[in-house]
């Protein structure tokens, strides 16, 4: 087969079927210019399908529902944790190169980072000197500020509230 060799076969053969689908090409043209012989392109179509092609392709629809079930975050570790609890035999490698030729990429969760970084801000003062008790209303308040992730990004919520009665004033 000369340099075709060092090219992946089943392009090869794929580049050749839709040449013919698509621009009615002679398939002897066809198999000339890519380097190959004719005869090995119809004994390469008219192979039957091998046991190794069989037993891939059946974990490959079983991937793609876990992966699709977990929401796209699964890389193939948790997507092979899965198959095997579910009673496939299958290795972390096969399921990694399934993956990839399926182009399913997991999404890697970022931890949450706090918002308050000490030593870069300098403090506020403390007006109430931690006496949280008052007399009357509206004289002292409080406030706190808090973050929430949800799916679509980050909320803040920010509260005030009369340390007298304890009502939320906003």
């Amino acid at each position: 087969m000369g340099e075709v060799a060092a090219v992946d076969l089943v392009q090869v053969a794929g580049v050749i079927s839709d040449c013919k689908a698509e621009q009615d090409i002679p398939h002897a043209l066809r198999c000339r210019a890519l380097g190959v012989s004719g005869s090995w392109f119809c004994t390469w179509r008219n192979r039957p399908v091998t046991a190794r092609e069989v037993r891939c392709g059946k974990p490959a629809d079983a991937i793609r529902q876990i992966f699709d079930a977990s929401g796209g975050t699964y890389g193939s570790p948790e997507v092979w944790i899965t198959l095997v609890r579910q009673g496939w035999r299958v290795s972390v490698n096969t399921v990694a190169e399934l993956m990839a030729e399926l182009g399913l990429v997991g999404r890697r969760i970022r931890r949450r980072r706090g918002l308050t970084r000490p030593g870069k801000r300098p403090a506020f003062p403390d007006f109430v000197r931690r006496d949280f008790s008052a007399t009357a209303p509206d004289q002292v308040g409080a406030g706190d500020m808090t973050e929430i992730v949800t799916g679509e990004g980050r909320l803040y919520l920010a509260t005030v509230i009369d340390l007298y009665s304890r009502r939320l004033l906003g």
